[in-house]
């Protein structure tokens, strides 16, 4: 049966999550239904990562099997025009080896999330980035980053549902850079890449950089909260609007 790869983007706030569920409206499910109105096929969509409610993707990965082979061209045009109105959209699909699967095949995986500091409120970026009301100080976040890049055990930073059969990662990369933008504000962006992430791993570091932003804990606290291995010694949890799948590496 002919394999399509999917680059995927949307919007995550109106759905429940990636992942088809018994109650709520998912992306997988929208991307399913829409295969099925342009081809009459009920199939499953692979996805790269089962991204929670309100998380967005501008680099989402999936895959697809047909039974008849179709232009890619034609796959995704199709797709695009049976998912309107709901906010995703497949900006490509390409034939793809029998052997490729979008979560297995997976080499990497990048996560930007976006940090919006000003007192009024979002509005253009409502339900697309945090909103923090006080100063951060980037350069004091960037060096608590740092303390978390390697590979350790990431209990800390791991949802207490999470099933990953271990909490030992390896972090590439955690970068924090302050963004000029237009308008009052400043926007921090934090930049994470792993070959894979613990659920929950992202947006809780990012809520422990916030703290050391804001001046409530030192570089040192940070490492402290890993070695630790200990869920209690997070700090607060960043909200989903934040943070988009940006890149899957193969």
């Amino acid at each position: 049966m002919p394999r399509y790869k999917l680059t995927i983007e949307y919007d995550g706030t109106p759905f429940v999550g990636w992942q088809m569920q018994a109650a709520g409206t998912t992306v997988q499910g929208v991307l399913a239904e829409a295969v099925r109105r342009f081809s009459g096929e009920e199939v499953t969509v692979h996805g790269a990562g089962r991204t929670d409610a309100g998380v967005h993707a501008s680099g989402q990965v999936a895959h697809i099997e047909l039974a008849r082979e179709w232009k890619p061209d034609t796959v995704r045009d199709a797709m695009n025009a049976h998912l309107r109105p709901h906010p995703v959209a497949v900006l490509a699909a390409e034939p793809a080896a029998q052997d490729f699967h979008a979560r297995f095949s997976a080499t990497g995986r990048r996560y930007l999330y976006r940090i919006i500091i000003r007192r009024p409120d979002l509005v253009l970026e409502r339900n697309r980035a945090w909103r923090v009301l006080r100063p951060l100080d980037a350069g004091a976040m960037a060096l608590g980053a740092a303390r978390l890049v390697g590979r350790h055990d990431f209990t800390t930073f791991r949802a207490i549902g999470c099933q990953a059969a271990s909490p030992v990662k390896t972090l590439d990369r955690l970068a924090v850079e302050e963004v000029a933008i237009e308008g009052p504000g400043t926007e921090i962006r934090v930049h994470a890449q792993a070959r894979s992430f613990l659920h929950h791993q992202v947006r809780s570091m990012v809520g422990t950089l916030v703290k050391v932003g804001e001046g409530a804990w030192t570089p040192d606290a940070v490492s402290a909260a890993l070695d630790a291995a200990d869920r209690t010694r997070c700090g607060p949890m960043a909200p989903s609007a934040g943070l988009y799948l940006a890149e899957v590496t193969y």
